[in-house]
């Protein structure tokens, strides 16, 4: 699915309108969260919350930081 969306001013930030087809697909709607992360190969990606997703995602950055040189070691 290929979507072409409109940025709209919304105060002194800028919106995302989207349309029902891709509310439909996250499984959200007006009032929802969505959750967009970084991909590996530099993209975004969007998805809908899960209840348990900003805390783990909250743990795995405190666990990179406090291991950053012991993760960079193992991946060589």
């Amino acid at each position: 699915m290929v979507l072409e969306l409109k940025l709209r001013k919304v105060g002194n930030s800028v919106g995302v309108v989207l349309p029902k087809e891709a509310l439909a697909r996250l499984n959200s709607g007006e009032g929802g969260t969505l959750v967009l992360t970084d991909a590996p190969d530099g993209s975004f990606r969007l998805a809908s919350n899960q209840a348990d997703f900003g805390r783990q995602m909250k743990v795995a950055e405190d666990v990179i930081r406090r291991y950053r040189n012991t993760l960079r070691e193992l991946a060589k």
